[in-house]
């Protein structure tokens, strides 16, 4: 493990503000997002003070360093109070080495609803033409009476390992399968099925996974504009279910009732 980590973790156990306080940085001063919003070091110490844990376990599923002076983490964080109520979050942490001595400068933190993967090792997104793909789906969404669910993301994205994990979830899984072809499209590195994603109105600029769906006649019902599930470790199952529950197929006059999203 990094040791800079393990010194914040010793001090989030020891419930040690100042020294918890210290390794974020003040110049610039760290950028800190959660699913509520931006909030400062102040509060993001007292929040993870405010836990009590009597041990934390920290397990680092990605790792890049695009430079010698930064490294940046995505982190599965387990606290354990002394009564035994455990909080399960996950932490993205952005580490920048200041004169010496690393600092945080980037945090994005959430609490973890759904199963987190153990890796982003596996590979979900398809090579190949994403173009044949969505037309072969067609085919099978309109012998079967389904929508169509297409996903634009990446390998390299935690995200969107933890919505694939999600989606085979029995009580998820069983919604999705009946109603919907899934269609996994690979942006690359931001770089392929641009013109895709720009017919079916996704600004991928807002993150990913990104997601439409389209009826059986490849008519788009909803688009994401907004980057909502590019938080996917954040969505609850009974987020995922309530999303493919009101755009599965429905009558041509319910469905004309809805608006792209």
């Amino acid at each position: 493990m990094f040791p800079p980590i393990d010194q914040w973790r010793t001090a989030v156990i020891s419930g040690n503000s100042a020294g918890l306080k210290s390794l974020y940085s003040t110049q610039p001063a760290a950028q800190i997002n959660t699913s509520a919003g931006h909030v400062d070091s102040d509060s993001t110490v007292a929040f993870w003070v405010s836990l009590k844990p009597k041990t934390i376990t920290v397990h680092a599923v990605e790792f890049v360093s695009p430079r010698p002076d930064v490294a940046a983490f995505t982190l599965e964080v387990k606290a354990t109070s002394a009564a035994g109520h455990v909080t399960n979050l996950v932490d993205g942490q952005t580490w920048q080495n200041q004169g010496g001595v690393w600092r945080i400068v980037g945090e994005k933190r959430d609490l973890a609803k759904l199963e987190q993967p153990a890796t982003v090792d596996a590979h979900i997104y398809p090579t190949g033409d994403a173009h044949q793909q969505i037309q072969e789906a067609l085919t099978r969404a309109r012998h079967e009476h389904k929508n169509l669910l297409l996903v634009f993301g990446a390998d390299w994205c935690y995200d969107c390992h933890v919505l694939a994990k999600a989606f085979k979830r029995p009580d998820i899984a069983s919604v999705l399968n009946a109603n919907y072809e899934l269609v996994n499209i690979d942006i690359g590195n931001g770089d392929k099925n641009l013109d895709l994603a720009a017919q079916y109105q996704l600004p991928l600029n807002r993150g990913v996974p990104a997601v439409a769906v389209l009826d059986s006649s490849g008519n788009l019902l909803f688009s994401q504009k907004s980057g909502e599930w590019e938080r996917a470790r954040a969505l609850g199952p009974q987020d995922l279910i309530a999303f493919l529950n009101k755009w599965k197929p429905q009558s041509r006059s319910a469905a004309s009732r809805h608006a792209t999203g």
